[in-house]
């Protein structure tokens, strides 16, 4: 059986707004997190609380962050039996994410939300940046930005963001949602993709160096790094290339999580 839900709001196109109307995905994404009665559940975007409620129905807590006021009425109407739910009407970028958490006890913290899609990378960065161990994030996205997370080297859409965020976490698309789901219709497909924080991280000397040269590798993808990269210690380069069997003509598509970590290190002892 599928249950269809029903907004009663003007959907803002600025704010990404497409909401779920269907619980059975929505109880099939929060399956997916493994959200337990002692965690604490970030979720930005609640919208229609579709999500809202069902997390609230397994977490100890959650804390929902929503930009447009204009949403207020109606989401306080359908949380009003949730003690277990905060809704903060600010642009969760803009968060002081650590003192936020701090109100609250708990054992265990995720991140569960059907993002908007514009905010995508943005609000990843800010995850990953946070210092805070989530157990899980999980993520509807759109599916071409799933693919991007996800996909290996060597591939057209292996880009910098690909190798960041593989270096943190454990990436996986979970299973795939039709446009047809949303209110209103947008104009391509979701996947559901989950992140679990790497156990096995290597040692990086500087992220910030890290996630510099990442940008620099990737900055025009059809060059060679001997092009991109021009600025830096060639030698060095050409030197930890060579151990993994490449030279200065290889694209930065094609190298891994683990050469990009040994050439930040190497340039940056």
């Amino acid at each position: 059986m599928i249950f269809l839900e029903k907004y009663d709001v003007k959907f803002k196109k600025k704010f990404g707004q497409n909401f779920l109307k269907d619980i059975n995905i929505v109880k099939r994404i929060v399956d997916v997190s493994g959200v337990n009665k002692n965690s604490l559940v970030i979720e930005v975007g609640p919208g229609g609380a579709i999500m809202t409620k069902e997390l609230a129905n397994r977490a100890k807590n959650v804390l929902a962050y929503e930009i447009d006021i204009d949403l207020a009425d109606e989401l306080y109407k359908r949380i009003e039996d949730c003690s277990n739910v905060d809704v903060l009407f600010q642009d969760f970028l803009d968060s002081d994410l650590l003192s936020d958490i701090s109100n609250y006890s708990y054992d265990s913290i995720y991140f569960v939300s059907n993002v908007p899609y514009y905010i995508t990378t943005p609000i990843l960065l800010k995850l990953l940046k946070s210092e805070i161990h989530f157990n899980k994030i999980v993520m509807m996205v759109q599916k071409e930005v799933g693919n991007r997370f996800s996909t290996s080297p060597g591939s057209r859409e292996y880009g910098s963001i690909t190798v960041l965020l593989n270096y943190f976490y454990d990436i996986k698309k979970e299973f795939l949602v039709s446009r047809k789901q949303f209110i209103p219709e947008p104009n391509v497909d979701s996947v559901v993709v989950s992140f679990t924080e790497r156990k096995d991280k290597l040692k990086l000397n500087d992220f910030s160096f890290f996630e510099q040269l990442l940008k620099d590798s990737f900055q025009f993808k059809r060059k060679k790094l001997r092009n991109n990269l021009k600025k830096y210690d060639l030698k060095i380069i050409e030197n930890v290339l060579a151990t993994y069997n490449y030279d200065l003509n290889v694209r930065a598509e094609m190298l891994n999580v683990e050469i990009f970590v040994a050439l930040a290190n190497a340039l940056r002892k």
